[in-house]
Protein backbone atom coordinates (compact mmCIF):
# COMPACT_ATOMS: atom_id res chain seq x y z
CA UNK A 1 0.00 0.00 0.00
CA UNK A 2 1.22 3.26 -0.84
CA UNK A 3 1.79 5.65 2.19
CA UNK A 4 3.10 8.97 1.01
CA UNK A 5 1.12 11.83 -1.06
CA UNK A 6 1.55 11.53 -4.59
CA UNK A 7 2.36 15.04 -6.09
CA UNK A 8 3.56 14.97 -9.48
CA UNK A 9 1.34 15.80 -13.12
CA UNK A 10 -1.22 12.72 -12.69
CA UNK A 11 -2.37 14.14 -9.34
CA UNK A 12 -4.27 16.82 -10.89
CA UNK A 13 -7.73 18.63 -8.95
CA UNK A 14 -9.88 20.80 -11.00
CA UNK A 15 -7.96 24.06 -9.85
CA UNK A 16 -4.75 22.65 -11.41
CA UNK A 17 -5.44 20.65 -14.26
CA UNK A 18 -4.34 22.68 -17.27
CA UNK A 19 -6.52 24.49 -19.68
CA UNK A 20 -9.44 22.77 -20.87
CA UNK A 21 -7.82 23.61 -24.49
CA UNK A 22 -5.09 21.53 -24.16
CA UNK A 23 -6.91 18.46 -23.54
CA UNK A 24 -7.80 18.89 -27.90
CA UNK A 25 -5.36 17.08 -29.40
CA UNK A 26 -5.93 18.13 -33.73
CA UNK A 27 -4.72 15.58 -35.91
CA UNK A 28 -1.46 16.94 -37.74
CA UNK A 29 -1.85 17.42 -41.46
CA UNK A 30 0.67 14.48 -42.16
CA UNK A 31 -1.56 12.09 -39.99
CA UNK A 32 -4.63 12.91 -41.16
CA UNK A 33 -3.38 12.47 -44.52
CA UNK A 34 -1.65 9.27 -44.28
CA UNK A 35 -5.47 7.93 -42.75
CA UNK A 36 -7.02 9.68 -46.11
CA UNK A 37 -4.51 7.00 -47.95
CA UNK A 38 -5.33 4.12 -45.64
CA UNK A 39 -9.15 4.02 -45.98
CA UNK A 40 -8.91 4.63 -50.17
CA UNK A 41 -6.87 1.67 -50.38
CA UNK A 42 -9.36 0.26 -47.98
CA UNK A 43 -12.24 1.81 -50.76
CA UNK A 44 -10.12 -0.36 -53.34
CA UNK A 45 -9.25 -3.16 -51.84
CA UNK A 46 -11.99 -4.12 -48.37
CA UNK A 47 -11.06 -5.69 -45.70
CA UNK A 48 -12.71 -6.74 -42.67
CA UNK A 49 -11.95 -4.06 -39.77
CA UNK A 50 -10.48 -6.75 -37.64
CA UNK A 51 -8.03 -7.81 -40.12
CA UNK A 52 -6.62 -4.09 -40.48
CA UNK A 53 -3.35 -3.42 -39.24
CA UNK A 54 -1.52 0.50 -38.21
CA UNK A 55 1.52 -0.86 -39.12
CA UNK A 56 -0.09 -1.88 -42.90
CA UNK A 57 -1.18 1.28 -43.48
CA UNK A 58 0.39 3.79 -41.52
CA UNK A 59 4.03 4.53 -41.35
CA UNK A 60 6.21 5.77 -37.78
CA UNK A 61 5.68 9.05 -38.65
CA UNK A 62 1.79 9.02 -37.75
CA UNK A 63 3.17 7.45 -34.39
CA UNK A 64 5.16 10.15 -33.67
CA UNK A 65 2.48 12.86 -34.27
CA UNK A 66 0.18 10.75 -31.21
CA UNK A 67 3.31 11.17 -28.90
CA UNK A 68 1.73 14.05 -26.90
CA UNK A 69 -1.25 12.12 -26.49
CA UNK A 70 0.30 8.76 -25.40
CA UNK A 71 2.89 11.15 -23.10
CA UNK A 72 -0.94 12.82 -21.34
CA UNK A 73 -2.23 9.13 -20.95
CA UNK A 74 1.15 8.27 -19.10
CA UNK A 75 2.80 10.89 -17.40
CA UNK A 76 -0.02 14.02 -17.75
CA UNK A 77 -3.37 14.29 -16.54
CA UNK A 78 -4.26 10.84 -17.89
CA UNK A 79 -6.62 11.58 -20.55
CA UNK A 80 -6.76 13.02 -24.17
CA UNK A 81 -9.47 14.14 -26.75
CA UNK A 82 -8.17 13.68 -30.29
CA UNK A 83 -10.22 16.06 -33.35
CA UNK A 84 -10.96 13.81 -35.90
CA UNK A 85 -11.29 14.57 -39.29
CA UNK A 86 -15.28 16.37 -40.12
CA UNK A 87 -17.79 13.77 -40.27
CA UNK A 88 -18.58 15.03 -44.23
CA UNK A 89 -15.54 13.58 -44.72
CA UNK A 90 -15.81 10.31 -44.31
CA UNK A 91 -18.50 7.48 -43.83
CA UNK A 92 -19.50 6.27 -40.99
CA UNK A 93 -17.87 3.04 -41.11
CA UNK A 94 -14.63 4.74 -42.42
CA UNK A 95 -14.49 7.24 -39.32
CA UNK A 96 -14.47 3.83 -37.16
CA UNK A 97 -11.90 2.70 -39.43
CA UNK A 98 -9.81 5.70 -38.84
CA UNK A 99 -10.31 5.40 -35.00
CA UNK A 100 -9.73 1.89 -35.03
CA UNK A 101 -6.30 2.65 -36.81
CA UNK A 102 -5.61 6.06 -34.52
CA UNK A 103 -6.09 3.87 -31.35
CA UNK A 104 -3.52 1.27 -32.73
CA UNK A 105 -1.19 3.62 -32.89
CA UNK A 106 -1.40 4.04 -28.88
CA UNK A 107 -2.01 0.16 -28.14
CA UNK A 108 -3.05 -3.40 -28.70
CA UNK A 109 -6.64 -3.78 -29.53
CA UNK A 110 -8.33 -6.10 -26.55
CA UNK A 111 -11.42 -8.35 -26.56
CA UNK A 112 -14.14 -6.30 -24.97
CA UNK A 113 -16.33 -9.92 -24.31
CA UNK A 114 -16.22 -13.76 -24.67
CA UNK A 115 -17.52 -13.18 -28.12
CA UNK A 116 -14.24 -11.16 -28.98
CA UNK A 117 -15.51 -8.30 -29.95
CA UNK A 118 -12.91 -5.40 -30.45
CA UNK A 119 -14.99 -2.63 -31.22
CA UNK A 120 -18.32 -2.54 -28.76
CA UNK A 121 -21.34 -0.09 -30.06
CA UNK A 122 -22.28 1.96 -27.02
CA UNK A 123 -25.95 3.13 -27.22
CA UNK A 124 -29.72 3.14 -25.30
CA UNK A 125 -30.72 -0.24 -26.05
CA UNK A 126 -33.51 0.00 -23.51
CA UNK A 127 -32.02 -2.64 -21.02
CA UNK A 128 -31.47 -2.23 -17.51
CA UNK A 129 -28.63 -3.21 -15.25
CA UNK A 130 -31.07 -4.85 -12.73
CA UNK A 131 -31.46 -7.54 -15.59
CA UNK A 132 -27.46 -8.36 -16.14
CA UNK A 133 -26.92 -5.47 -18.57
CA UNK A 134 -23.89 -3.66 -19.07
CA UNK A 135 -24.35 0.35 -18.30
CA UNK A 136 -23.16 1.04 -21.67
CA UNK A 137 -26.34 -0.57 -23.13
CA UNK A 138 -28.66 2.03 -21.20
CA UNK A 139 -29.30 5.70 -20.94
CA UNK A 140 -28.65 5.33 -17.16
CA UNK A 141 -25.33 7.38 -15.24
CA UNK A 142 -22.80 4.95 -14.93
CA UNK A 143 -21.18 6.44 -11.60
CA UNK A 144 -17.66 6.83 -11.25
CA UNK A 145 -16.14 3.73 -12.22
CA UNK A 146 -12.81 1.87 -14.10
CA UNK A 147 -13.84 -0.41 -16.81
CA UNK A 148 -13.26 -4.08 -17.07
CA UNK A 149 -13.30 -4.24 -13.14
CA UNK A 150 -14.50 -7.70 -13.68
CA UNK A 151 -11.93 -8.73 -16.03
CA UNK A 152 -8.95 -10.89 -15.29
CA UNK A 153 -6.73 -8.37 -16.70
CA UNK A 154 -5.85 -4.73 -15.80
CA UNK A 155 -7.10 -2.98 -18.80
CA UNK A 156 -4.90 0.34 -19.55
CA UNK A 157 -7.09 2.21 -22.03
CA UNK A 158 -10.34 2.80 -22.96
CA UNK A 159 -11.45 5.15 -25.83
CA UNK A 160 -14.53 6.23 -27.23
CA UNK A 161 -15.73 7.52 -30.51
CA UNK A 162 -18.27 10.07 -30.70
CA UNK A 163 -20.41 9.20 -33.84
CA UNK A 164 -24.11 10.77 -32.14
CA UNK A 165 -24.27 12.71 -29.35
CA UNK A 166 -27.21 12.77 -27.44
CA UNK A 167 -30.24 15.06 -27.15
CA UNK A 168 -28.96 16.55 -23.75
CA UNK A 169 -26.92 14.68 -20.95
CA UNK A 170 -24.21 11.98 -21.08
CA UNK A 171 -21.70 14.46 -20.09
CA UNK A 172 -18.16 12.83 -19.82
CA UNK A 173 -16.63 13.02 -16.34
CA UNK A 174 -13.25 12.16 -14.99
CA UNK A 175 -11.12 11.98 -11.87
CA UNK A 176 -7.55 11.51 -11.02
CA UNK A 177 -6.97 8.40 -8.69
CA UNK A 178 -3.76 9.99 -7.82
CA UNK A 179 -5.76 12.95 -6.03
CA UNK A 180 -8.43 10.45 -4.70
CA UNK A 181 -5.67 8.58 -3.19
CA UNK A 182 -4.19 11.64 -1.35
CA UNK A 183 -7.55 13.01 0.30
CA UNK A 184 -8.37 9.23 1.68
CA UNK A 185 -4.97 8.88 3.01
CA UNK A 186 -5.89 12.56 4.64
CA UNK A 187 -9.21 12.13 5.30
CA UNK A 188 -10.14 8.73 5.56
CA UNK A 189 -7.16 6.34 6.11
CA UNK A 190 -9.34 4.06 7.42
CA UNK A 191 -11.22 3.67 4.33
CA UNK A 192 -8.35 3.77 2.29
CA UNK A 193 -6.93 0.95 3.64
CA UNK A 194 -10.21 -1.40 3.39
CA UNK A 195 -10.18 -0.92 -0.43
CA UNK A 196 -6.67 -2.47 -0.65
CA UNK A 197 -8.23 -5.72 0.57
CA UNK A 198 -10.50 -7.67 -2.12
CA UNK A 199 -13.85 -7.27 -2.79
CA UNK A 200 -16.11 -10.00 -4.83
CA UNK A 201 -16.78 -8.26 -8.39
CA UNK A 202 -19.38 -10.34 -10.63
CA UNK A 203 -18.43 -11.20 -13.92
CA UNK A 204 -21.44 -9.98 -15.91
CA UNK A 205 -21.44 -11.79 -19.07
CA UNK A 206 -17.85 -12.38 -18.94
CA UNK A 207 -17.77 -15.61 -18.54
CA UNK A 208 -16.05 -18.69 -20.12
CA UNK A 209 -16.60 -22.18 -18.86
CA UNK A 210 -15.32 -22.77 -15.71
CA UNK A 211 -14.81 -19.33 -14.72
CA UNK A 212 -16.19 -18.62 -10.88
CA UNK A 213 -18.96 -15.87 -11.35
CA UNK A 214 -16.92 -13.48 -9.38
CA UNK A 215 -13.32 -12.59 -9.55
CA UNK A 216 -12.11 -10.91 -6.27
CA UNK A 217 -9.63 -7.66 -6.21
CA UNK A 218 -9.34 -5.16 -4.43
CA UNK A 219 -10.63 -1.31 -5.98
CA UNK A 220 -7.01 0.17 -5.09
CA UNK A 221 -3.73 -1.20 -5.20
CA UNK A 222 0.03 0.11 -6.07
CA UNK A 223 1.94 -2.29 -8.47
CA UNK A 224 5.60 -1.34 -9.34
CA UNK A 225 5.79 2.31 -9.82
CA UNK A 226 1.84 3.64 -10.23
CA UNK A 227 -1.15 3.20 -8.91
CA UNK A 228 -3.91 0.78 -10.51
CA UNK A 229 -7.54 1.30 -9.84
CA UNK A 230 -10.29 -0.81 -10.56
CA UNK A 231 -13.80 0.16 -9.83
CA UNK A 232 -17.29 -0.79 -10.45
CA UNK A 233 -20.29 -0.50 -7.69
CA UNK A 234 -22.82 -1.83 -8.76
CA UNK A 235 -20.74 -4.86 -9.88
CA UNK A 236 -19.42 -5.16 -6.62
CA UNK A 237 -22.77 -5.51 -4.83
CA UNK A 238 -24.07 -7.46 -7.51
CA UNK A 239 -20.81 -9.88 -6.79
CA UNK A 240 -21.46 -9.95 -2.79
CA UNK A 241 -25.45 -11.11 -3.71
CA UNK A 242 -23.97 -13.44 -6.12
CA UNK A 243 -22.01 -15.37 -3.64
CA UNK A 244 -24.29 -14.71 -0.62
CA UNK A 245 -21.65 -13.01 1.29
CA UNK A 246 -23.49 -9.81 2.20
CA UNK A 247 -21.20 -6.80 2.58
CA UNK A 248 -20.54 -6.32 6.05
CA UNK A 249 -20.78 -2.17 7.69
CA UNK A 250 -17.39 -1.43 7.33
CA UNK A 251 -17.28 -2.30 3.75
CA UNK A 252 -20.50 -0.53 2.56
CA UNK A 253 -19.25 2.25 4.90
CA UNK A 254 -15.66 2.37 2.98
CA UNK A 255 -17.55 2.24 -0.62
CA UNK A 256 -19.76 5.33 0.49
CA UNK A 257 -16.95 7.38 1.79
CA UNK A 258 -15.36 6.30 -2.36
CA UNK A 259 -18.17 7.47 -4.35
CA UNK A 260 -18.56 10.58 -1.91
CA UNK A 261 -15.30 11.60 -2.51
CA UNK A 262 -15.47 11.13 -6.34
CA UNK A 263 -18.59 12.70 -6.58
CA UNK A 264 -16.88 16.21 -4.88
CA UNK A 265 -16.40 18.72 -7.75
CA UNK A 266 -13.22 20.15 -6.45
CA UNK A 267 -11.78 16.42 -8.14
CA UNK A 268 -13.51 16.94 -11.21
CA UNK A 269 -13.43 17.50 -15.03
CA UNK A 270 -16.17 17.28 -17.06
CA UNK A 271 -16.35 17.71 -20.95
CA UNK A 272 -18.59 17.00 -23.91
CA UNK A 273 -17.70 15.05 -27.56
CA UNK A 274 -18.67 15.99 -30.38
CA UNK A 275 -18.99 13.83 -33.52
CA UNK A 276 -15.72 12.70 -34.93
CA UNK A 277 -13.47 13.38 -31.31
CA UNK A 278 -11.97 10.25 -29.77
CA UNK A 279 -11.68 10.24 -25.96
CA UNK A 280 -9.12 8.24 -24.81
CA UNK A 281 -8.26 7.42 -20.95
CA UNK A 282 -5.82 5.99 -18.89
CA UNK A 283 -8.05 3.13 -17.38
CA UNK A 284 -5.41 1.74 -14.69
CA UNK A 285 -6.09 5.42 -12.79
CA UNK A 286 -8.49 7.94 -13.96
CA UNK A 287 -11.98 7.09 -12.87
CA UNK A 288 -14.75 8.20 -15.41
CA UNK A 289 -18.77 8.82 -15.49
CA UNK A 290 -21.30 9.62 -17.98
CA UNK A 291 -23.88 11.22 -16.71
CA UNK A 292 -27.88 10.33 -17.88
CA UNK A 293 -28.99 11.37 -20.89
CA UNK A 294 -31.61 12.51 -23.30
CA UNK A 295 -31.99 10.60 -26.46
CA UNK A 296 -33.87 11.48 -29.81
CA UNK A 297 -36.34 10.03 -31.21
CA UNK A 298 -35.32 9.44 -34.06
CA UNK A 299 -33.08 6.32 -34.49
CA UNK A 300 -30.66 7.73 -37.27
CA UNK A 301 -29.93 10.94 -34.75
CA UNK A 302 -29.92 9.03 -31.15
CA UNK A 303 -26.52 8.69 -29.30
CA UNK A 304 -23.60 6.35 -30.92
CA UNK A 305 -20.23 5.95 -29.47
CA UNK A 306 -18.26 2.93 -30.42
CA UNK A 307 -16.03 1.41 -27.61
CA UNK A 308 -12.35 0.93 -28.20
CA UNK A 309 -10.44 -1.21 -25.22
CA UNK A 310 -6.43 -1.05 -25.53
CA UNK A 311 -3.29 -2.55 -23.92
CA UNK A 312 -0.32 -0.17 -23.76
CA UNK A 313 2.65 -1.37 -25.96
CA UNK A 314 5.16 0.35 -28.71
CA UNK A 315 4.23 1.32 -32.16
CA UNK A 316 5.40 -1.35 -34.03
CA UNK A 317 5.42 0.32 -37.66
Amino acid sequence: MLTSEITDARAWRTDTLDDRSSWFYPLPEPCLMALERAIQRLRREPRRLGEVRASQYLDAGAAADLAPVRTALEQGRGFAIVEGVSPERFSMEERQVQYWLVGQLLGRPFEQNVQGTLLYDVRDEGKDVRSGARYSVTNAETGFHTDNSFGDEVLDYVGLLCLAAAKSGGVNQVVSGYSLHNELRTRHPDVLSRLYLPFHVDRRDGLRPGDAPTIQQPIMHWEGNGLVCRYLRYWIEAGHERVGRVLTPDERHALDVLDGVLREPQLQADFSLKPGDMFFVNNRWIFHNRTAFEDFTEPERRRHYVRLWLRRCSYEG
